[in-house]
């Protein structure tokens, strides 16, 4: 199993909330996500990020398919592009 987390910095002014429902959206669309978990940040500190997203996939091949998904690519990446101002990830074993 993989674990795929990335933790995004949303530009001034973007809505979290919003970011955060389209990254959920994945659930139910994203045929090889087997379990997704969306978390806001409530802290706000200097070095907070704004959104934690944290996909479990079976194996790499699901996560090849998974970055190179349709709905994936054409809703999710495009709006976090869009309202991001920086993002981290980290993808490892379970």
């Amino acid at each position: 199993m993989i674990k795929h987390i990335v933790c995004f910095k949303l530009k001034q002014g973007e809505d979290v909330h919003k970011a955060a429902e389209i990254l959920r959206s994945m659930k139910g669309n994203v045929p090889t996500v087997i379990d997704l978990e969306v978390g806001e940040d409530f802290l706000h500190s200097q070095r907070s990020y704004d959104i934690i997203l944290q996909v479990t996939l079976k194996d790499q091949k699901a996560l090849e398919e998974y970055q190179n998904d349709a709905y994936h690519c054409s809703v999710v990446k495009e709006h976090m592009h869009k309202v991001r101002e920086s993002s981290v990830a980290v993808d490892y074993n379970i």
